[in-house]
């Protein structure tokens, strides 16, 4: 029988550091800075709203992962990571880029249209847990059973009642593709 690899969470999903990089080579294109704090805030909602998707993917993730280990040894279904080749970069590039860029924007708010933003502190606890995730199952190249699959320690282990709101929320997810309504539920995994 088995289970899927990804529950239905991609669909949803648009590349964050293309997205990131079209941003500032627009803004480049303009020579009149004001042309530039005009762009900015056209796109500054927009960044915050692919931020907080990629937050919820990632705990999403890790929630899905969680969710799957109590399945004894089944079989993962549609991994396309299995059998390539791990790299720490590769694999941690985005991550670490995401992090860097929380930073980043706060001075860009700042700079471009005088707003102070601040990102919630659970991002932060969120990067972290995705980032050992990813690191401790090696880019999940050698991941074909939910028995494969390493749970790092900075992931809580929720009880069978969190498990089952866990997947609701998930099946929810993967129909409404509002990913970031599974930020509510970070409590139960980190």
């Amino acid at each position: 029988m088995g289970v899927q690899f990804d529950p239905g969470f991609v669909k949803h999903m648009s590349a964050f550091i293309p997205n990131i990089q079209y941003v500032y080579n627009s803004l480049s294109q303009f020579r009149n800075f004001n042309q530039r704090k005009m762009q900015f805030k056209m796109y500054f909602p927009k960044i915050q709203s692919l931020i907080k998707n990629y937050m919820g993917f990632y705990l999403g993730c890790m929630m899905w992962a969680v969710y799957i280990k109590q399945f004894d040894n089944e079989e993962i279904l549609n991994n396309l990571c299995f059998g390539g080749e791990y790299s720490d970069e590769e694999t941690l590039g985005e991550v670490d880029f995401i992090k860097e860029y929380l930073e980043q924007l706060k001075k860009d708010a700042k700079y471009y249209i005088g707003q102070n933003y601040s990102y919630d502190e659970n991002y932060l606890k969120i990067l972290y847990a995705y980032r050992e995730f990813l690191k401790v199952n090696e880019g999940f190249v050698k991941t074909q059973k939910t028995n494969d699959l390493v749970i790092p320690s900075v992931i809580k282990l929720p009880s069978k009642e969190d498990l089952t709101l866990i997947s609701k929320e998930i099946n929810n997810v993967v129909e409404n593709g509002d990913l970031y309504s599974l930020l509510l539920l970070s409590n139960k995994i980190i």
